[in-house]
């Protein structure tokens, strides 16, 4: 009779396991599936919060964090100036670090935290240009180190390149090369799951069109 009863609890827990399971992935997806059709920065912060939401719940899953981060960074490119895309990037900082603590030298969050780090360039390029640029190449060297074949590195890089004048090393001339080499990783990359990452090929064609655009 207790081996009986046992028996019955364990499939009961197996049961309920799998239905938190298949909610949770149901979840993932709808939300994944608004991050991909977000164009403006209250998309963006929408999308952010279900994110936030479904990490309460699943404290030990890495990527709702780590989505909750990147759509926190994207706001930053939206029309935030100041004090307010510090706030969001340590906001976005707390959940990609929490993310780390979860799934420790995984390349797409290394890559995560060099965006976040970029962000907080716009708060101002002249003065801040240096630091943050030097710390998230540093980061994106890390996630290379972990995963040579991620393409969203050479988007990051890419983007860095595009956006800074020639004058400070930057330029399409020298985002070029960065940003086919993120293209040809892209050919060849094939995420773990379908809630892993697979954001960014259209951003990168974007640059890179803009690269090849004829003066």
């Amino acid at each position: 009779m207790k081996k009986t009863i046992l028996v019955i609890t364990i499939l009961i827990l197996q049961l309920s396991a799998f239905a938190q399971s298949e909610k949770y992935l149901a979840m993932m997806k709808s939300t994944i599936a608004l991050m991909d059709s977000a164009k403006t920065k209250d998309d963006f912060v929408s999308t952010a919060n279900r994110f936030e939401l479904i990490a309460n719940k699943e404290k030990n899953q890495w990527l709702p964090f780590y989505y909750a981060a990147h759509c926190n960074q994207m706001t930053c490119y939206m029309g935030l100036k100041g004090d307010d895309i510090d706030a969001v990037c340590d906001k976005a900082e707390r959940e990609i670090n929490t993310a780390d603590s979860l799934m420790p030298n995984n390349s797409e969050i290394y890559v995560m935290k060099a965006r976040i780090n970029g962000a907080r360039i716009m708060v101002n390029p002249m003065s801040r240009g240096a630091k943050y640029g030097r710390q998230s190449a540093e980061i994106l060297n890390q996630a290379e180190a972990f995963d040579s074949l991620n393409p969203r590195i050479y988007t990051t890089r890419g983007q860095a390149l595009f956006y800074t004048p020639k004058m400070f090393g930057g330029g399409k001339e020298k985002a070029k090369p960065i940003l086919q080499k993120s293209m040809y990783c892209f050919s060849k990359y094939k995420p773990a799951t379908e809630l892993h990452p697979n954001w960014g090929l259209g951003f990168t064609g974007y640059l890179l069109g803009q690269c090849e655009e004829k003066k």
